[in-house]
């Protein structure tokens, strides 16, 4: 590590409300590097994060030498090698790739109950007070709940989008509160993260999703405490940021406990994803021009997708593939030995088939922006 890191501070651009800031905090919280933390204001969009990024999303973290990081998995893997230290990632094959996909899941799949109980249940006007804090934070709160009401339906809006209707709420609630919660509440009661008693990117996939919406907000956070306090207790540690030294668990091992999260990600979430694939190539083999890196779209339609037996449609968005592709370049990285080791567990938990899936066209990130290479 230089030395000039350990003296000068990060700035994180975000809110406590943003998924994705919760991600970046706890990250940098639990490596214990100095930084300050400036609410994502509308003034500082237009005068800091969009000059400096090209994009609208936070978080963004300013770097001692004036660099600006944007998205959570670059800002991660780029402050890894600066403080290489209790690495958040597992040296050994099946634990890394686990890693990576429940950083996949928490990221992107998580995300489902994180917007349906933060927009569908009572958390108002608490959740239009955050926004409005976007405008002026000084506001009186019956100005800002009014204020960010206009700024935060535009997020509800979002939410059928993702699938989140009258007809699935019944069985999203069920997934998450009588599947996801249970199973993970009780592999905390053993172990004090996802893969042994440090906090892998696993973790930090899965607090984005679990803090800003699911605990911070009123009514999941209430729910949290009382179905699940193991989640809870794991919600305030990693938002503490100051963890017990620890390890991964020895052998390369995975805990049976998440096996059943796993095998809900591969039932459910990874068809989407492949589906997304499919529709990405198709698009790209539409355009006309592939002498230059093109940007992906935010939405290509809309496709069906089913969650806990119902059947319903979503958006096909494509941004996720740039997450799927992590786990899939890693497994696909390995060596025969390695594989060796891998492929067992995957064939165990009926996955490897999926994992021998390949994204036709590698997604680049190019200026913060997602784009295809050109063939």
């Amino acid at each position: 590590m230089r030395n000039k890191q350990k003296t000068d501070k990060y700035t994180l651009y975000g809110a406590e409300f943003s998924l994705y800031s919760g991600k970046a905090r706890a990250y940098l919280d639990y490596k214990n590097i100095p930084y300050d933390e400036i609410l994502s204001t509308l003034k500082i969009y237009k005068k800091i994060i969009i000059p400096h990024t090209g994009v609208r999303f936070i978080p963004v973290v300013k770097t001692p030498s004036g660099d600006y990081l944007q998205d959570t998995s670059h800002i991660i893997d780029t402050l890894e090698n600066e403080f290489p230290q209790q690495s958040v990632y597992p040296d050994t094959p099946k634990q890394k790739l686990v890693s990576l996909l429940l950083e996949l899941y928490g990221d992107e799949w998580l995300l489902i109950p994180a917007m349906h109980y933060r927009w569908n249940h009572d958390n108002f006007p608490f959740i239009y007070q955050q926004f409005g804090n976007i405008i002026n934070p000084k506001f009186p709160a019956f100005l800002r709940a009014f204020i960010g009401k206009k700024i935060g339906n535009r997020f509800k809006d979002i939410v059928p989008g993702l699938g989140i209707t009258d007809k699935t709420i019944p069985a999203i609630e069920n997934w998450y509160e009588n599947r996801f919660l249970a199973e993970f509440d009780q592999h905390l009661q053993r172990y004090p993260y996802l893969l042994g008693s440090v906090p892998s990117i696993a973790d930090f996939g899965f607090i984005g999703p679990l803090y800003a919406h699911l605990y911070r907000d009123p009514y999941p956070g209430s729910l949290m405490k009382t179905i699940a306090p193991h989640v809870a207790n794991w919600v305030e540690r990693m938002r503490k940021g100051h963890h017990e030294p620890g390890n991964f668990i020895e052998g390369d091992s995975i805990p049976e406990t998440l096996k059943g999260i796993l095998n809900d990600q591969f039932q459910h979430q990874w068809p989407v994803l492949e589906e997304t694939g499919q529709r990405l190539s198709l698009w790209y083999e539409q355009q006309n021009d592939k002498s230059q890196p093109l940007e992906i779209p935010r939405r290509l339609g809309t496709h069906d997708f089913n969650l806990g037996g119902v059947n319903e449609q979503r958006l096909v968005l494509p941004y996720s593939l740039w997450k799927m592709q992590r786990p899939l370049d890693y497994y696909q990285s390995l060596n025969s030995d390695e594989k060796a080791e891998v492929d067992p567990f995957l064939k165990s938990l009926g996955i490897y088939k999926a994992m021998q899936f390949k994204l036709k066209y590698p997604i680049v990130r190019i200026n913060n922006r997602f784009m295809l290479a050109p063939t």
